[in-house]
């Protein structure tokens, strides 16, 4: 075999092993709060592609350096499944968002949500830099929390909003929350500085990923009543024509940080690349 080949099957093979060991630190993490992953919702295919996304979106990294972008990921999950299929009322939405705001404040938390998300603070607090940076992230959360509201009323009140608003309500996937909190632990320090940059480029993969998934859950939003881009008369073509234009923007985009932090770039490259595939779907 060519040593190219030789090269690319190693580097695979390390990306493997660092996803397995992600996954088992995912799945002990979910067993520390009872009642949050309930097996019916989160089996074990859903790990295994949390672990897969973080490990080939930064196969450089360790699985200690990937902790918080794996663990945050698995909360924004565990909020989104409790937004979307557990609140019933939008008093129950308001009190959810209030009480994560105010853990993420420094409140004590009252539930393993809240638990989980005063761990996650915590752990970023070893981070020297955290203390300054707090307010970008908290703003940030509150923004993913608008956003998941502002969904669950659109699908409480089977208001259809257009194309564009669906497509600038994208932080309710909440990568962008995600993103944040991996650059603030594990960035490198041109990324910490440029955290405010660094948000306009993953909102813009986050508008890609959000219709992604939305290809990719069409079928079982429709079953339970879900939201979803396909719902809102526009179709499969143009929301694939749609995907293509983003991930060329991004990609333009990119350029620049590419010159200055690499890894930053390439993770967020990375991330576009990876889920099109794992999804087997393209724009």
């Amino acid at each position: 075999m060519p040593d190219d080949e030789l090269k690319e099957a190693y580097e695979l093979g390390l990306a493997c092993a660092l996803a397995a060991e992600c996954g088992r630190d995912l799945r002990r993490c979910a067993q520390m709060y009872g009642g949050l992953f309930p097996r019916a919702a989160f089996d074990s295919d859903f790990y295994t592609a949390l672990a897969l996304t973080g490990a080939f979106s930064a196969p450089w990294a360790t699985s200690e350096a990937l902790k918080i972008v794996n663990r945050t990921s698995l909360w924004v999950s565990a909020v989104d499944r409790l937004v979307d299929r557990t609140t019933t009322t939008r008093t129950q939405v308001e009190a959810l968002v209030r009480d994560c705001l105010d853990v993420a404040d420094g409140a004590a938390p009252r539930a393993a949500v809240t638990r989980f998300l005063a761990d996650l603070r915590d752990e970023l607090a070893t981070v020297k830099d955290f203390e300054g940076l707090h307010p970008l992230w908290r703003d940030q959360l509150a923004g993913m929390f608008d956003a998941m509201a502002r969904a669950w009323v659109w699908r409480d009140t089977r208001a259809v909003p257009t194309f564009a608003r669906y497509l600038d309500n994208a932080d309710s996937r909440g990568s962008c929350f995600v993103d944040l909190s991996h650059w603030i632990y594990a960035g490198d320090e041109w990324a910490r500085r440029h955290l405010e940059e660094l948000r306009a480029v993953s909102a813009h993969v986050q508008r890609y990923l959000h219709l992604l998934g939305d290809l990719a859950s069409y079928r079982r939003d429709v079953s339970w009543g879900g939201l979803n881009v396909l719902m809102l008369g526009v179709s499969h073509a143009e929301v694939t024509n749609a995907m293509g234009e983003l991930a060329r923007e991004a990609l333009e985009l990119l350029k620049p940080v590419r010159e200055r932090s690499p890894r930053t770039a390439a993770y967020l490259r990375r991330q576009i690349g990876f889920n099109a595939g794992l999804y087997g779907i393209s724009g």
